[in-house]
């Protein structure tokens, strides 16, 4: 049995590539989880395969929060 979804993986495009890099960089040896849609993610899998779950304007918002959390911690 496979475990991936395959519905999922036909309506919504991969991530692009910037948002893999970004993603891996931000979730590089992290402690502390970065908050998004009131949900804890603490790996690059967990967010990724959160974010491939989601519709492209859902993404993008969940993106964008997880993207501006990152660049809120570094200040």
């Amino acid at each position: 049995m496979e475990t991936t979804d395959e519905h999922t993986s036909a309506e919504s495009p991969a991530l692009s590539r910037p948002q893999r890099r970004l993603l891996k960089r931000i979730y590089n040896s992290r402690t502390v989880p970065i908050i998004a849609d009131d949900q804890p993610f603490l790996t690059y899998k967990e967010a990724s395969r959160y974010l491939l779950s989601l519709t492209d304007d859902a993404r993008e918002a969940a993106y964008a929060q997880m993207k501006a959390f990152a660049t809120d911690e570094g200040r």
